[in-house]
C-alpha cells in the first residue's frame, strides 16, 4: 500500500520494536505495540493494544493468514493479563489492518468500530476482481494508456490475491472529532483522507500520542491512487489536506504508525512528506517540458522506474494518476482524449486543446 520512498528526515525513534512472534513493547501504561508479519515485501504491520480496566481494545488485525491467526491466539493467552479482548478499532478497510476483523469479532465476542467509508468500501471490494472485466475497469485502463499485456498481468495477479477476508456485519460507527474513552485515557477521532476513504487515527491530547495508520508513515510514503471506482477523483488533494491537520498537532506526539518505528517528528516528517510530492509534480512537468503530452502509463514509468510485481502496476499507476489529476485541478496540465482512446496530459501553457469531458 506504499511508495518505496525513502525519508531523509532526521526522525527520533524512542522504541525499539518487537519481532514479530507475539512480543510486545510497552509505548507507555496500557498501550502495547504488537507486529503481525506479513509475507510480501512489506513485511510487518504494528498493531497496537490498548488497557481498559476490563480488558483491551485493539487497533487493526493484520493479514488474513493462519500465522496471524495463532499469535492473536498467543496473545490473547499471554500477553493481556488475563483480560479478554473488548471492542476492535480498524483504523481502515485495507486488509493488512482489517484482514481478521470478522474472526477477531467472532473470536471474542466483541464489536468492530469503524468509520462508514471505510465499512462500506471494505465490503464493496471484499470479493475477487471479476472476469471478464466490467466495461467500466476497461475503460479506466485503456484511458490510461496501459498497455493490454501489462493489463492482463496485473488482473491476473489480483484474481490470484490469496489475502481476501470474509467480512464482519456490523460495525459501530465512528465520527470526525469524536472521543473514545479507552481506560484512563480520552482519544480523538481524526480522520484522514486520500490513501483510503475516511481514515481514523486517534489522538490522545492529554499525552500527545498519535495512533496514526497509514496516514503519517516514518520511512515510506503511503499510497494514493485513483481507481476505476472514481476516476475522476482528485485523492492527493485531499491527502495533503490531512497533513495539514495533522501538522497542527503538537510537536512533540507520539506517533504509532502501521509499520515501521514508533517516532517523534511529526511536523518534520509532515513537511517532507509534502515535499516528496512536489519532487514528483515536477518531474511530471519535465516529461512533459521533454517530450509533449504523455498517457499515464508513461507517466507511472517516469514515477516509478523499478516496479517489480504485477501488483506493483495497480499501485504505481493510481498513484501517477493521483499526481496528473492533482496538476489538472491546479490548472497546471490539460488532459484530451487522444484517437486511441487514450488520456493525454501536456503542460496547459501556450496549448490551444480542448479539455475532454
Amino acid at each position: 500500500m506504499v511508495e518505496r520512498i525513502r525519508a531523509a528526515a532526521a526522525l527520533d525513534y524512542p522504541f525499539e520494536p518487537p519481532p514479530p512472534d507475539g512480543s510486545t513493547v510497552e509505548l507507555a501504561p496500557g498501550i502495547l505495540w504488537l507486529r503481525m508479519p506479513m509475507p510480501m515485501a512489506l513485511d510487518h504491520i504494528n498493531v497496537y493494544l490498548l488497557r481498559e480496566d476490563d480488558g483491551w481494545t485493539l487497533v487493526d488485525t493484520g493479514l488474513n493468514t493462519v500465522q496471524a491467526r495463532a499469535l492473536w491466539e498467543r496473545v490473547a493467552s499471554e500477553r493481556l493479563d488475563g483480560l479478554r479482548p473488548k471492542r476492535l478499532i480498524c483504523t481502515h478497510f485495507h486488509y493488512d489492518h482489517a484482514g481478521l476483523a470478522a474472526w477477531l469479532c467472532e473470536r471474542f465476542g466483541v464489536p468492530l468500530y469503524m468509520t462508514h467509508g471505510e465499512y462500506y468500501m471494505m465490503r464493496t471490494l471484499s470479493v475477487p476482481m471479476p472476469d471478464p472485466l466490467p466495461d467500466a475497469q476497461t475503460l479506466f485502463y485503456r484511458r490510461s494508456g496501459l498497455p493490454a499485456e501489462r493489463m492482463e498481468r496485473m488482473l491476473t495477479a489480483l484474481r490470484r490475491d490469496p489475502f481476501l477476508p470474509p467480512q464482519p456485519q456490523s460495525f459501530v460507527r465512528m465520527r470526525e472529532g469524536e472521543e473514545l474513552r479507552i481506560g484512563a485515557r480520552r482519544w480523538r477521532v481524526v480522520i484522514g483522507e486520500g490513501h483510503s476513504p475516511e481514515h481514523a487515527c486517534l489522538y490522545c491530547e492529554a499525552d500527545r500520542i498519535l495512533i496514526a495508520g497509514d496516514q503519517l508513515l516514518p520511512r515510506i510514503t503511503s499510497n494514493v491512487l485513483v481507481t476505476a471506482i472514481e476516476p475522476e477523483a482528485n485523492p492527493l488533494q485531499l491527502w495533503l489536506d490531512s497533513l495539514d491537520r495533522l501538522d497542527r498537532l503538537a510537536p512533540d506526539t507520539l506517533v504509532l504508525p502501521s509499520h515501521q518505528g514508533v517516532f517523534r517528528g511529526l511536523h518534520e516528517r509532515v513537511q517532507e512528506l509534502g515535499r516528496h510530492h512536489e519532487q514528483q509534480f515536477e518531474a511530471l512537468r519535465d516529461l512533459m517540458a521533454r517530450q509533449g503530452p504523455c498517457t499515464a502509463f508513461e507517466a507511472m514509468l517516469e514515477l516509478f522506474p523499478r516496479l517489480r510485481h504485477a501488483m506493483d502496476d495497480m499501485l504505481a499507476l493510481g498513484e501517477a494518476i493521483a499526481h496528473l489529476s492533482w496538476l489538472r485541478h491546479a490548472g497546471i496540465v490539460r488532459r484530451v482524449l487522444d484517437e486511441d482512446g487514450s488520456y493525454r496530459f501536456g503542460l496547459a501553457a501556450g496549448r490551444e486543446t480542448k479539455e475532454s469531458e
